[in-house]
């Protein structure tokens, strides 16, 4: 029996690359919440303009950026498991508070009700929409801080449980799960929104944050120190090491900002991330807000979620493909360079 434990590989870097797609669609989701609401729900008892609400946005994409170029850092210094799960914490926390808005608004104010928001005229509309502004950007200040960290994190994780050649596709499947974020999002939330309110919306995503950190604790461990990973995969997720030349162990040492921009590969990635993200976040953001202005079509109607839903699933089914590519070309090289080998050998 303990042969055939060593010969047979076992699979938990797949259920790792599973939490961290987990752990991407919730982000997403927690991040859709505010887009989803916004026009239907938020806007009307805020007296939001589209300024109002662009100006959320823009703070948040901005703060979200200088946020990323820290999470790393603190990524390293706390260590995976605990990095990852701080992350998701604190975001799910920035998510669950916006939901308290609506009550810290009326307090501010002197209202006593979400009607007496609603129904507000005069000079106060103008106090009503100040106050209720500042209170979501600092509660999507939190959010971002938190989830500047999944992608840092998500990486590591892949680095430590997968080999080079399959690392591109374990980041798209787990990055996947940011459109299935998106895509989960417009089918649940403003449905949430509609029967139980935004702010519970915003609360019931917010928790399934919380039950994947207590998942996180109890399944995560580093492959070495993992009691569900043998020693036939161990070896596999190690064979980059064992086929680059011997050298002496030594003590990881920590890249500077400054070293990591002589990189082609740092230029490679901040290139492609700078190319795709201001198209997505701009689907993301106001996406449910055009349809509604433009079509007359309410993030809460099947019309308006089959188009939100459709958006998405386009770009779910490139980004796993565009995944895919990088394991196929390494392959075709390494037949390649064999097959060369072979020849030149004979």
């Amino acid at each position: 029996m303990s042969d055939l434990k060593k010969t047979v590989m076992t699979n938990w870097r797949w259920v790792m690359c599973a939490m961290l797609f987990f752990a991407t669609t919730v982000n997403y989701m927690d991040r859709q919440v505010l887009s989803l609401t916004f026009k239907e729900f938020i806007q009307p008892e805020f007296h939001w303009t589209d300024s109002d609400y662009g100006t959320i946005t823009g703070v948040f994409s901005i703060a979200y950026a200088i946020f990323c170029l820290f999470a790393g850092k603190f990524i390293d210094w706390m260590g995976t498991k605990k990095g990852y799960l701080w992350a998701i914490i604190v975001w799910s926390l920035g998510a669950v508070m916006h939901a308290g808005c609506g009550w810290v608004t009326e307090s501010i104010v002197g209202l006593e009700s979400k009607a007496a928001l609603l129904e507000a005229t005069g000079t106060i509309v103008s106090t009503i929409s100040m106050v209720s502004v500042y209170l979501f950007l600092f509660c999507r200040l939190v959010l971002g801080l938190g989830e500047a960290g999944n992608f840092p994190a998500a990486i590591k994780v892949t680095a430590e449980y997968f080999p080079k050649k399959d690392r591109a596709f374990a980041t798209a499947l787990f990055n996947a799960g940011a459109s299935v974020g998106a895509l989960a999002a417009p089918a649940t939330i403003p449905l949430l929104a509609k029967s139980l309110g935004w702010e519970m919306a915003f609360i019931i995503i917010g928790a399934l944050g919380f039950i994947w950190a207590g998942i996180w604790i109890f399944v995560y461990d580093k492959p070495e120190e993992s009691a569900h990973v043998n020693e036939a995969e161990l070896e596999y997720i190690h064979q980059d090491e064992k086929d680059a030349p011997k050298q002496e162990a030594k003590e990881e040492k920590q890249m500077s900002f400054g070293e990591a921009f002589k990189h082609k590969q740092t230029w490679s990635f901040a290139f492609g991330k700078f190319m795709t993200d201001g198209v997505w976040w701009f689907f993301l953001f106001w996406a449910p807000a055009y349809f509604q202005d433009q079509f007359g079509i309410k993030a809460s109607d099947p019309q308006g979620i089959a188009l939100i839903f459709t958006l998405y699933a386009i770009v779910t089914v490139i980004s796993l493909f565009g995944g895919y590519l990088p394991k196929i070309f390494v392959e075709k090289c390494s037949h390649s360079r064999l097959a060369v080998s072979t020849v030149l050998g004979q």
